[in-house]
């Protein structure tokens, strides 16, 4: 029979099922983003000492970079971990502008060059583009404000007013919101993890 199931396609089949599972995943993130501006959280800064596993700065406070770890915890993922783990074993690797000499785990993961090289070692750095089209719910995106300054937040499911691209999810200083503001700044990296 010429149209039967042959061993062949179950590395087809496979990558399928895992492009699938990576994409509800994605959704399940941009979902758990967005969830978070529900939430009322002031631009806050302040270095916290926190519990290690799973620590979080207090709930009513965040910067971008805690979107991005509230967001991905609500999946179970504890970045505040796999980023402090990972820094531990390749301290070397990882961006020196603090001057540390080693890591911190109440800080380390809310460090956006830091949250960019842990994507790009663990995750999938894709392609900086100016296309909306590009940009896909649950990517992570961060850039670059100018004068040293960056950022980072999660693409949501949610259109532009136009329809063009995805908004994003972030905390510039106005708290966890939702704003159509993907290229507003330079992107300097683009990840799905």
């Amino acid at each position: 029979m010429p149209n039967s199931f042959q061993p062949k396609h179950l590395g087809f089949l496979f990558c399928l099922l895992c492009s699938l599972s990576l994409q509800a995943q994605n959704l399940k993130l941009a979902q758990a983003a967005l969830d978070l501006t529900k939430d009322e959280v002031v631009y806050d800064p302040t270095y916290f000492s926190i519990p290690y596993p799973g620590g979080d700065v207090p709930a009513n406070k965040g910067v971008c970079t805690d979107v991005v770890v509230r967001a991905y915890r609500k999946l179970g993922i504890d970045l505040q971990k796999l980023v402090h783990e990972d820094m531990k074993a390749n301290f070397s690797l990882y961006p020196k502008k603090w001057g540390m000499k080693k890591t911190d785990r109440n800080i380390d993961h809310r460090r956006v060059p830091n949250l960019m090289k842990f994507f790009s070692r663990k995750g999938k750095s894709l392609p900086l583009t100016q296309d909306g089209k590009d940009y896909l719910p649950g990517d992570v995106v961060s850039w670059d404000l100018g004068r040293g300054l960056t950022h980072i937040g999660i693409i949501s499911a949610q259109k532009s007013k136009d329809g063009k691209r995805y908004q994003i999810v972030h905390n510039i200083g106005a708290g966890q919101v939702l704003e159509d503001c993907l290229f507003s700044f330079t992107i300097t990296g683009h990840y799905r993890y």
